[in-house]
C-alpha cells in the first residue's frame, strides 16, 4: 500500500509512501490518494487532514515518469471522459486535481525534502504548507517540455510574487526552504527532526476550533476569491447567517462567557 492513513485527536495523516521513487504517484498510488482524503472528507470525527511524505528526501517529486507515458489513446476521446476513465487513458493529471474532491476541511501540507512538479502541485493545494530546512521546492516541467498541467501556474502565482512565480515556472530551476518562507510559499519552517511535531501542533491547534466555522471559513475564501467585493461580503454574509444559530457557534459563547474550553461537536 502507497498510502498509509490513521486518525488520532481528530487529525487524519495521509502519508505518501514510495520511497523508492521519491513518493512520486503512479495511476494506483494516486487513485488511494483520492481514496484516503475522501474518506477523510467524510469521517465527522476528522477536522484537520495532514498530508505527508514518508522519510526525509522526499515530500513527493509529482508524477511518476515511468509510469505515466502517454497512451494510444488521443486526448480529444480521453477528454470528455470521466475522470477514472480519462486518467485510465493517460489525463492523469485530472487524479492530481483535489479540488473535484470539494474538500472543506483544512489541509496542512508537511513537506519533507524535495517537493517537484505535481508534489508542489499538490503542496498549493493545501491551506498552509510547513516544511523542514531542507526541503527543495520547484516546477521543472518546462525542462522535460511540459507544463504543470494541474494548478501549479495559476497557484504559484497567486502563493508568492508574480516574477518569482514566473522565473520558476520558466526556468525550471529549484528554490530552497529559507527562500521559500521568505516568499510566502510555505507558512512555518522547521528542523527535519521536529517536523511532524511542529504539524501536528498547529493541527491541534486549528482542530480546537469549531469544526464548522473552519470550514465554512474555507468554503468562502475558495468561492469569494476572484469575485467583486461586494459580491464576496454578501457570500461571507451568507455563511455567516447558515452557522449563526448552530450548537457549536452558542457553545463558543457559551464557553466564552464561563471562561472555559469550548466543547465543539460540530452542528
Amino acid at each position: 500500500m502507497a498510502i498509509h492513513y490513521a486518525v488520532r485527536d481528530h487529525i487524519a495523516t495521509v502519508t505518501l509512501d514510495r520511497p523508492d521513487a521519491l513518493n512520486a504517484l503512479d495511476l494506483a498510488s494516486l487513485g488511494d490518494l483520492r481514496d484516503a482524503l475522501s474518506r477523510a472528507r467524510d469521517d465527522d470525527a476528522v477536522r484537520v487532514i495532514v498530508l505527508t511524505g514518508a522519510g526525509q528526501k522526499s515530500f513527493c517529486v509529482g508524477a511518476d515518469l515511468k509510469k505515466t507515458l502517454p497512451p494510444s489513446t488521443g486526448f480529444g476521446t480521453s477528454f470528455v471522459k470521466s475522470i477514472d476513465r480519462s486518467a485510465a487513458e493517460g489525463v492523469y493529471v485530472r487524479l492530481m486535481d483535489l479540488t473535484s474532491l470539494r474538500i472543506f476541511k483544512p489541509i496542512i501540507a508537511a513537506i519533507n525534502g524535495y517537493c517537484l512538479g505535481g508534489g508542489l502541485e499538490l503542496a498549493l493545494q493545501c491551506d498552509l504548507r510547513v516544511a523542514s530546512t531542507h526541503a527543495v521546492f520547484g516546477l521543472p516541467e518546462a525542462v522535460v517540455g511540459s507544463i504543470p498541467a494541474v494548478c501549479g501556474i495559476q497557484l504559484l502565482q497567486k502563493a508568492v510574487p508574480p516574477a518569482v512565480a514566473m522565473k520558476m515556472l520558466l526556468t525550471g530551476c529549484r528554490i530552497d526552504a529559507s527562500y521559500a518562507e521568505r516568499i510566502g510559499l510555505v507558512s512555518d519552517l522547521t528542523a527535519p527532526e521536529s517536523l511532524m511535531d511542529t504539524v501536528r501542533e498547529l493541527a491541534r491547534a486549528i482542530a480546537d476550533n469549531g469544526p464548522l466555522a473552519l470550514q465554512m471559513i474555507k468554503k468562502v475564501a475558495e468561492t469569494s476569491s476572484n469575485v467583486p467585493l461586494t459580491q464576496a461580503i454578501e457570500f461571507t454574509e451568507l455563511a455567516w447567517g447558515v452557522i449563526r444559530d448552530s450548537e457549536d457557534r452558542i457553545e463558543g459563547r457559551k464557553a466564552f462567557a464561563e471562561r472555559r474550553k469550548p466543547r465543539f461537536r460540530g452542528r
